[in-house]
Parts: C-alpha cells; structure tokens; sequence
C-alpha cells in the first residue's frame, strides 16, 4: 500500500479508502489509485484483511483429492461462484486425505478465520457443527446429518441403472460396488438389489464384489467375476471409474464389450463419454451440485437459516455404447 500511495501521490490511508470501497475520496483521485493498483499488480492480503473486518470474501472447497467427481464438483461451483462477489479457493490437505478419517476437521481448522468465509466439503468422513464457519457437505460419507447437505438420488439412480440392464434381457446381473464406509456406495447397492427383486432375479453373492471406486482397486474383483464358470453377462459399477476397469478387465479375458458383456457406470464423469466404447452410465448432476452447494454456502454466510437444508438432486440414465441385449437374445 505505501508502494501504490508513493506512485499515486496520496496517502496510504487514502490508498486504504479506495481498496474498502469508502466514501471520501474523489472520483479522479480514486481512478488514479485504481491505476496504479493494477499497473503494479497490487492485491490486499486476505489474512490482514480478515484481521481488520473479520470476512476474506473467499469461500472454500475441501476435497480430500483432486479427481473425476471432485473435478466436476469444482467446475460447478467456480461457475456458480462468479456472480456472488466471492472467490473461490480449491483446497485438499494430504495426498491420502480420502482414507483418513477426519481430514475436513484439519482442513478447516487450517483455513477458517482468516483465509476463507464457509466451506463445502466434498464426501466428508465426518462432519460437525461449528458456530465459527459455516459449513456445507457434498455427498457426505453418512449421507444427510445436521447441516447443510447436498446429494444426489443414489438409490433411484441404481435402480434405473439396473432395469435397463433387465429390460435388455440380462437375468445374471454382477454388482462392483464402492466403498464399504460410504453412504452413497450403500445406496446404490441397495437400489441394485431391489430393482433385482422387483423383477423376481436372485442376487448371486459371488457376483457382488467390493470395487472401491478407484480403477486400480477394482481391476482385481473386476477379473475374479469375469473369470467364474457362470460369470454374468452384465456388470452394474458403482461409478465410472470401476466400470471402466471393468471393460479394461473384459478385454484382458477375451470378451467384447457390448457383445459378450454389458457395463453400467455411475456418475457421468468426463472419462465416461470418452471409453471404448462409450460408456452408459447414471448421470449425477455433479456440477449442479456444485452449484447448489455455493448456493446453500453463501446463504448462510449471509445469516439466513433457512439453507441449512438438504438438497437431494435426481440422477438419469444416459445410454451409451457399452449395453445391449443378453446373449442369444
């Protein structure tokens, strides 16, 4: 600020004026500091500035990593972001925060009070009330607690995601579910077994296997299905990422996708669009929810209770090239 009040001929206090937005200083002499805050590349620290009003204008995202689902989270949010007059700040704490429970507890601790105004946390392990810092869940870990949460409809996502494959004839149905410790992989598994019940079709436990939501750590059960005697003619993933490997797993034992082998995903997630082939999949409205969750963040950074709502978002089926009817249909 003494550099800008230097080239500018005024006061550092007259500087400070103009930087708040205060009243009392005139239009040239304003327009004059403004020009010299952008010709020198000027910009307030956002921990002084929090010391002195107690708000950054800077909102958070916390995931616990960078990737597909996290990604589009981000792109929603930065979109829903640009009209509210805050910044965005994309934040994840350790390299193997999503295993480790409580990370949002130290990413938190870490930014509130002085670099950001509110959180979103994405799939949090655990989330609690905190008085000083609103906070707004994506997804969490034991679905809706009692803050403001935003989610997709998992179970009914499932649902569909498995009628379609019965509609297409396919009676031996596998599952490749996601983490054991996330509300959302209950859901979906939940909603695979009713839509089986619903059509009279028994679940074979040896074709329900734990994927883990990540291709690497679904390739292993991936295989062991694909290599049973009776293996299924279909594969309903979790997400995408797993169903992916599925495909990859089905190449490595000789068998064409959709051909021989039909594969769901879940999310819709950029990668989905672009498999070989293209992969059908249950469509979250991932950077809607994004965008709802900046919405709930900045209400209630404004005082209003009332967002400190549940947001449940539908899911749809989008069809691709990785399904088509059973063999010998």
């Amino acid at each position: 600020m003494t550099d800008v009040a230097r080239s500018a001929g005024v006061s550092v206090a007259t500087v400070s004026k103009v930087i708040n937005g205060r009243y009392g200083v005139a239009a040239a002499t304003s327009e004059r500091v403004q020009e010299v805050i952008s010709r020198l590349g000027y910009e307030s620290s956002l921990v002084a500035r929090s010391l002195r009003s107690s708000r950054t204008n800077v909102i958070g995202i916390l995931v616990a990593e960078f990737e597909p689902f996290s990604a589009e989270i981000l792109k929603g949010a930065s979109a829903a972001v640009a009209s509210t007059g805050y910044d965005l700040l994309a934040y994840s704490g350790t390299a193997h925060a999503g295993s480790d429970v409580g990370w949002e507890r130290r990413s938190l601790s870490r930014l509130s009070g002085t670099l950001i105004d509110g959180a979103v946390i994405v799939t949090p392990t655990v989330v609690e009330v905190r008085d000083d810092v609103p906070v707004v869940a994506i997804d969490p870990h034991e679905g809706p607690t009692g803050i403001a949460t935003v989610d997709a409809d998992n179970d009914a996502g499932a649902v569909l995601a498995t009628e379609h494959l019965i509609a297409l004839g396919h009676r031996r149905i596998a599952f490749l579910g996601g983490r054991t410790d996330l509300e959302s992989s209950r859901l979906r598994e939940e909603g695979f077994r009713s839509a089986m019940a619903a059509a009279g079709l028994p679940v074979d436990p040896r074709l329900v296997r734990v994927g883990g939501y990540r291709r690497e750590t679904a390739d292993r059960p991936a295989h062991e299905i694909l290599g049973l005697p009776d293996r299924p003619t279909a594969v309903f993933a979790a997400n995408d990422l797993m169903a992916i490997a599925t495909i990859d797993a089905a190449r490595d034992v000789g068998l064409r996708v959709p051909q021989d082998l039909s594969v769901v995903g879940f999310d819709d997630v950029p990668e989905a669009v672009a498999a070989t082939p293209p992969l059908t999949t249950v469509a979250q409205p991932i950077q809607q929810m994004g965008a709802e969750a900046v919405g709930l963040l900045v209400r209630l950074i404004a005082g209003d209770d009332a967002a400190r709502a549940h947001v449940r978002l539908p899911t749809r089926l989008v069809e691709r090239g990785s399904t088509a009817p059973a063999p010998g249909r």
